[in-house]
């Protein structure tokens, strides 16, 4: 029995098929269609006047839209939708999702106003963060979504520990200082970029929308800059101590009791673990150990920003730089005050 194609008409030999009519190609794994360029076009402009679109509804200033590149675009958009999924409108605590705060009562503060969600993402920057850090929420945002592409790399993995402990007990206080990234034009003028404390903890949100999501809310407030290692700058708000390798204090300078309070006398046979703040004591340790571990006098284990309890029962902000002298056999630190 002959067997014709349905197309051609023409007769079909066993195990043989029709070859596809001209100009009706079959796409197959090995050569699908390819997207013609007036197409490419088509989706380009759609693209194009849905990112217009989503500009126009920012709640943002016409001149501030027309220098919105579509990557900022976007990550505005993302922002504002993690601060509506947080914060419904309608809700007791809508008005931190957007610019209500007002710009007299943001300049009352001491710092910017910072909300972050449970992993860590940005989800509110108060506008007042251009007089901190040089560059305006929008700029910020280019330099990714996160709290930790914003932060000194050095200080990501302290800031990380802190965050999940404030999150295992909800309204429990952390505070944290790190360097953030600033505008070329602040980083000229000041040498580096900004050392800020963030003072914050989760809240637990409760609303219809999110019943058991939290937020962390945080206050940012600049404190002097962090001196490098090798700056010669004042000696005013400094002082030096050494310790036996458990760090007992041995001796300390005159100067601890501008800082602290504390009388020399009063300081010698003390452990300097005794002064720390105990959220810091994780991050001291980690940095005595590195001292153990290195060998050899001279050796350096790097800084850290540590609050240390004065005499008056308050905190101070030290930067202290520790490293091994004497032969390997005590610990000399520098620990400078930031105010």
């Amino acid at each position: 029995m002959t067997v014709f194609c349905s197309h051609c008409h023409r007769p079909l030999q066993a195990e043989m098929s029709c070859p596809p009519r001209r100009g009706k190609q079959v796409p197959t794994a090995s050569k699908p269609f390819r997207s013609t360029k007036s197409a490419s076009k088509a989706r380009r402009d759609q693209i194009n006047v849905e990112l217009q679109e989503l500009r126009s509804l920012l709640p943002i200033s016409a001149r501030e839209k027309e220098r919105l590149s579509y990557l900022h675009t976007m990550a505005l958009v993302c922002l504002r939708l993690r601060g509506a999924q947080l914060f419904p409108p309608g809700t007791h605590s809508a008005p931190l999702a957007g610019p209500a705060l007002g710009t007299e009562l943001l300049s009352l503060l001491p710092g910017f106003l910072l909300v972050l969600s449970a992993n860590g993402k940005l989800v509110y920057i108060s506008e007042n963060v251009a007089q901190i850090l040089g560059l305006s929420m929008v700029e910020l945002l280019a330099q990714g979504d996160t709290i930790f592409d914003i932060l000194d790399g050095r200080a990501h993995e302290d800031v990380h520990k802190k965050l999940l402990l404030a999150q295992e007990e909800p309204g429990r206080e952390i505070t944290f200082v790190s360097e953030m990234r600033t505008s070329k034009a602040f980083r000229l003028q000041h040498r580096g970029n900004r050392a800020v404390a963030v003072h914050g903890r989760f809240t637990a949100l409760r609303s219809p929308a999110s019943p058991t999501t939290t937020a962390f809310l945080a206050l940012c407030t600049p404190v002097a800059r962090l001196p490098a290692d090798s700056d010669a700058g004042s000696q005013d708000d400094l002082f030096q101590s050494t310790h036996i390798l458990d760090m007992t204090f041995t001796d300390v300078t005159e100067s601890v009791t501008y800082h602290l309070g504390y009388r020399r006398e009063e300081l010698i046979g003390q452990s300097w673990y005794r002064l720390l703040h105990p959220e810091d004591a994780d991050l001291a340790a980690a940095q005595h150990r590195a001292l153990g571990e290195s060998l050899g006098a001279g050796a350096a284990a790097g800084t850290a920003v540590l609050r240390v309890l004065r005499r008056d029962q308050t905190w101070a902000w030290l930067r202290v730089s520790a490293r091994r002298d004497g032969g390997g056999h005590y610990i000399s630190c520098t620990s400078r005050c930031l105010r």
